[in-house]
């Protein structure tokens, strides 16, 4: 399931709305991403983030398929974030569940890795210094190519 969203979001309630009465789920990973008060030495006070309403769903689905295609998930969620958020905020939710805890685990991981470089979302983040868009890191780019 994918749900795009301003609002604020509750992990444990999310889990537990997605495990509730399964018995098949034996192994579950989540990860929560949050806004950082730093990026490497700027101070961030806030961060924005916009989408393309309809190619970000549909990019978003096309990644939890492929998910969904190379492990054996019983379910899996990502609900993500946008608008405006400051450091401490919720940006984005990932949680896989399986029968067994690797695929939970690896498909948790590579979700993210590919939200992370292949969501269309453009993230501006404002500090002392004024605004900039972030730029995608290598970083980001050679954990997905592991996934190849």
């Amino acid at each position: 399931m994918i749900r795009l969203q301003r609002e604020d979001f509750d992990p444990g309630a999310e889990i537990a709305a997605m495990t509730a009465g399964r018995t098949d789920i034996g192994g579950l990973a989540a990860f929560v991403g949050l806004v950082r008060e730093m990026a490497g030495d700027r101070r961030i006070d806030a961060m924005t983030l916009e989408h393309y309403p309809g190619m970000t769903e549909k990019k978003l689905a096309e990644i939890e398929a492929e998910a969904q295609r190379r492990w054996p998930l019983q379910a899996s969620l990502v609900v993500h974030r946008y608008g405006r958020l400051e450091p401490g905020d919720r940006i984005v939710l990932v949680v896989t569940a399986s029968a067994h805890r690797e695929a939970a685990l690896a498909s948790c991981e590579f979700l993210i890795d590919w939200l992370k470089t292949e969501a269309p979302f453009w993230k501006l983040e404002e500090g002392p210094e004024g605004a900039g868009w972030v730029e995608a890191r290598a970083s980001d780019e050679e954990a997905k190519r592991r996934w190849r």
